[in-house]
């Protein structure tokens, strides 16, 4: 997936800031494990990989459908992502009619499911990803900076399938790297580094080597997708909704450092639940990382508000001091 900030250190080349934003604690190896939790890890990798090896033998469009079902229906109330949606909403929307509460507690959920199901479905995912429709007024500014050489950062957040937008460009000849941070389950994470890498390369390990690899990347005038609507401790306080929702800076503090071009970019997932369109935003003019960070959030919000049911308030965006 395109990377999220928020996590581990950043190369001694960028700020303080950065580094107080992205810090993380270590996961530990196999080897510090103990043996029950081993096991139940192992077995936690064995089930996971099995449901997507079955779900894969379905018809791309069956399964996209089943693992959207089984997230709304069977995982989210047991696993408490209906009761987060609630309080998300109550938060950030509290006019909502509560038909409408309950119809986002099962498309949220939906939307999230496809979006695994699809992550692991490879080369018919790209497929999809490659025939989506892309428009908006940021758009001729990608290409011209590809055509100049100049770096390029194109933020997104967790709305519809995000991953769309780096499988398309890809496509496109962009040269776009992701940065990724390692699973905590050990037995899954090479299967999930595989079906990462499937859908396009260069990915780059959260850490320190993985840091110095994108910022050459940077430096070479390549493209990076950044994901920013996660709470990041160590953040700055800034809006979302209306509410104080604790934010990295990172990325506008990137673009600023490397003079690369900073683009908000989305993909809109259609009616029928399984094709795309994606949406170049105007890119976010250089002045200063809060007041670029805040524009971001602000686009950002004004498109889920035309497509509630696509972002995931699954996530704990906003939390108590």
């Amino acid at each position: 997936m395109i990377s999220r900030t928020g996590d581990y250190v950043w190369p001694s080349q960028t700020s303080a800031r950065a580094n107080a934003t992205l810090r993380t604690a270590p996961r530990l190896p196999k080897s510090e494990l103990t043996p029950l939790k081993k096991f139940g890890l192992f077995t936690g990798a064995l089930a996971a990989r099995g449901l997507f090896k079955v779900l894969l033998l379905l018809p791309y469009d069956t399964r996209i459908r089943t693992m959207g079902w089984l997230m709304s229906r069977v995982v989210a109330f047991p696993t408490g992502l209906t009761t987060r949606i609630r309080k998300n909403l109550q938060l950030a929307c509290p006019e909502l009619p509560e038909a409408e509460v309950k119809r986002l507690c099962r498309a949220v959920p939906d939307n999230a499911g496809r979006t695994l199901m699809e992550f692991y479905s490879g080369a018919e995912f790209v497929e999809r990803a490659k025939a989506a429709k892309i428009s908006g007024p940021g758009l001729a500014a990608l290409e011209e900076a590809r055509a100049e050489g100049q770096p390029v950062i194109l933020v997104t957040g967790h709305f519809a399938n995000y991953d769309v937008c780096r499988a398309h460009l890809i496509a496109r000849g962009h040269n776009m790297g992701a940065l990724y941070r390692k699973m905590s389950n050990p037995y899954f994470n090479p299967f999930y580094v595989k079906m990462l890498s499937s859908l396009g390369t260069p990915i780059f390990e959260r850490g320190r080597r993985g840091m110095i690899e994108m910022v050459r990347h940077l430096r070479g005038g390549g493209v990076l997708g950044i994901l920013t609507d996660l709470h990041a401790q160590g953040g700055t306080k800034l809006k979302f909704f209306g509410q104080q929702a604790i934010t990295s800076t990172v990325t506008a503090e990137l673009s600023l450092k490397y003079n690369a071009v900073l683009i908000p970019i989305y993909a809109i997932r259609q009616p029928n639940g399984l094709d795309f369109e994606i949406t170049v935003q105007e890119p976010i003019k250089p002045t200063n990382p809060v007041k670029m960070t805040q524009e971001v959030n602000d686009g950002l919000e004004k498109l889920v508000r035309s497509h509630m049911d696509q972002w995931f308030w699954i996530h704990r965006r906003w939390k108590p001091k």
